[in-house]
């Protein structure tokens, strides 16, 4: 069953497209794993200013990109799977033509 699902997929290119999609979101987290330190860090001095007596972090706080790391790290990991289960290993061509043929050759040397 997932023979003929892989077969599939690969032919229709649904898995190049799919696999495409799954890499944009792997480099987008990677990139929010950079970029949300720095947002909640912005977010944070506004909301100081115009609060000036609470008591928040300064600075950068690396909890802010936990979640994205994770998540960067496991759709990383789901692409490269998926990457090595649809292309890495060749697919298994039907050989439901080679005994038919192996009979007309015989006719044709009668």
């Amino acid at each position: 069953m997932f023979d003929r699902f892989k077969h599939a997929v690969v032919e229709s290119f649904v898995g190049a497209v799919a696999l495409g999609f799954i890499l944009g979101d792997v480099i987008l987290e990677f990139v929010e794993v950079f970029a949300s330190p720095v947002s909640s860090w912005v977010s944070r001095t506004q909301y100081r200013a115009l609060t000036p007596h609470t008591a928040t972090v300064p600075g950068f706080s690396l909890r802010d990109a936990l979640p994205h790391a994770v998540r960067f790290f496991l759709l990383l990991l789901v692409w490269f799977v998926l990457l090595r289960w649809l292309y890495f290993k060749p697919l298994k061509k039907e050989t439901s033509e080679s005994v038919p043929n192996s009979e007309l050759v015989g006719r044709l040397q009668e």
